[in-house]
């Protein structure tokens, strides 16, 4: 049996929001299907497409975008490269024109209302985020796949493992922090110099590195742009932006910067009193999950819904712990790629199937890991910071009001990265050859917590606070 082998870029992928499993996932399976047209030279031949929702997509695909990243995928754009204001423009052609242009290539008639399907009474057995494409074909005959987009962007089929499996040699294979420990003690190398090695296995080092820093880019200009952004985010709950506000409070020196760099210069001016500190993560938390709510430009750490907590504590490593170069920026996004691999390997990284302890929890964890090992903690300590961080996410429940990734998503996203923080304070701070749990047994009480926790509260909206607030009332 094959293991699952993951990348740096299988962890961290470059993509639109608002949602890694309902809206990257689909529109890379809506690409797989036109793929898959075009391979068997079928394209040309199609005369219409239907597509249906099933589950957790159907339930709270609307919210999370769904619908838009399947039109989006089938009419051939990339998320990693299509124009952010262009998402809702072009799907608004769609629906108004009836047509849709599939691959480029064919254009077809399509009806929104009749041609996109939710099927909110069925789940299919495999994974509660599926998804079916069925192309009806001038000679009478159809061609039908059927996806899961099973967390974190990954896209998977019932009968295959492609997208998700990658047989390569790798020189540390990692499925556990038990035998990841065990590569650290024979080398002596530090987690993320692991991951470096095994890197090598899929590419050059210097590709590994420049995608790396690509990734570290998209985040730099997604905190950036959302803490100098204003507005009420798309979806009709009318929450108000808040990260451009709290960024104008702080600083309370607009306009004395131009860039990334002096707006850097300008914070660290505030000084490092502890409400101030605290107050940035947040604000850099929220940036990225405002920016995310409104369909702009993210990195799935591991996912779209937690992809506020990396950015904010690596931008606080960055900006109050001079962590601002390189070799720590790529140090940091390895180290905390193994520690979410070790989480979709043992547990998951799916809300829909274990609740947000998949996605605020294993962000935090991973960012907890990540600050540990670039603060100087040994291997131990890096292992016990993210069983730290996980440890008291336990149990967190999915319930998006509205099927929105804004409430309460946005702010557990702050919750996550403070808890990240005190988790690598406490680990360096401690002897973890005393540590009464290890990572291994948090990864396997999430994965039992997962299975026995209601549906309802995995990414439904039937259940929690998705039914318990109206949705006239405002954020709090």
């Amino acid at each position: 049996m094959v293991k699952e082998q993951i990348s740096i870029f299988d962890m961290f992928k470059i993509g639109i929001g608002p949602s890694s499993s309902h809206t990257l996932g689909p529109w890379r399976a809506a690409q797989r299907f036109v793929s898959i047209l075009k391979d068997r030279k079928l394209l040309q031949k199609v005369d219409g497409i239907q597509i249906l929702l099933y589950g957790s997509l159907a339930k709270t695909g609307v919210g999370h975008g769904t619908d838009i990243a399947v039109l989006l995928g089938l009419s051939g754009d990339d998320p990693v490269t299509f124009d952010v204001d262009r998402v809702m423009p072009k799907v608004h052609e769609i629906k108004m024109s009836g047509k849709l242009n599939l691959g480029t290539e064919r254009v077809i008639d399509f009806a929104y209302a009749t041609d996109l399907l939710f099927v909110y009474a069925e789940s299919l057995p495999f994974h509660p985020n599926a998804l079916t494409f069925q192309a009806f074909l001038n000679d009478g005959t159809a061609v039908s796949e059927t996806y899961y987009s099973i967390g974190g962007g990954f896209v998977a089929q019932e009968e295959d493992t492609v997208g998700v499996l990658q047989e390569v040699d790798l020189a540390f294979p990692v499925d556990t922090a038990q035998e990841l420990m065990m590569w650290c003690m024979r080398t002596g190398l530090k987690i993320s110099e692991l991951v470096l090695e095994n890197e090598l296995a899929w590419r050059p080092e210097e590709e590994t590195i420049k995608g790396v820093m690509q990734i570290f880019y998209t985040i730099r200009d997604c905190i950036y742009k959302g803490c100098h952004t204003t507005g009420v985010l798309p979806g009709g709950l009318h929450v108000e932006r808040r990260a451009s506000k709290m960024n104008r409070r702080l600083l309370k020196r607009e306009g004395e910067y131009k860039d990334y760099e002096s707006w850097m210069a300008a914070i660290r001016e505030g000084g490092r009193d502890f409400d101030y500190i605290l107050d940035w993560v947040s604000c850099f938390a929220l940036a990225v999950n405002e920016e995310n709510a409104s369909f702009g430009r993210v990195v799935t750490a591991p996912t779209n819904g937690a992809s506020g907590v990396i950015p904010a504590v690596l931008q606080y490593y960055i900006t109050f712990h001079n962590g601002y170069k390189e070799e720590k920026i790529i140090q940091f996004l390895a180290t905390a790629s193994e520690i979410g691999s070790i989480f979709k390997k043992g547990a998951t990284i799916s809300a829909a199937m274990g609740g947000c302890q998949a996605e605020i929890g294993v962000s935090s964890a991973m960012a907890a890991s990540a600050l540990t090992e670039c603060f100087g903690g040994s291997q131990r300590q890096v292992l016990m910071a993210a069983e730290i961080a996980m440890e008291h996410h336990l149990g967190l429940t999915c319930d998006p009001i509205g099927g929105l990734v804004q409430i309460p998503c946005i702010e557990r996203n702050t919750m996550g990265a403070v808890k990240a923080i005190t988790a690598a304070q406490l680990a360096l701070s401690s002897n973890p050859d005393k540590a009464k749990v290890s990572l291994d047994a948090v990864v396997s009480t999430m994965w039992e917590t997962a299975q026995d926790m209601n549906v309802k509260y995995k990414e439904t909206a039937d259940g929690g606070l998705a039914i318990k607030v109206p949705l006239s009332l405002p954020e709090c």
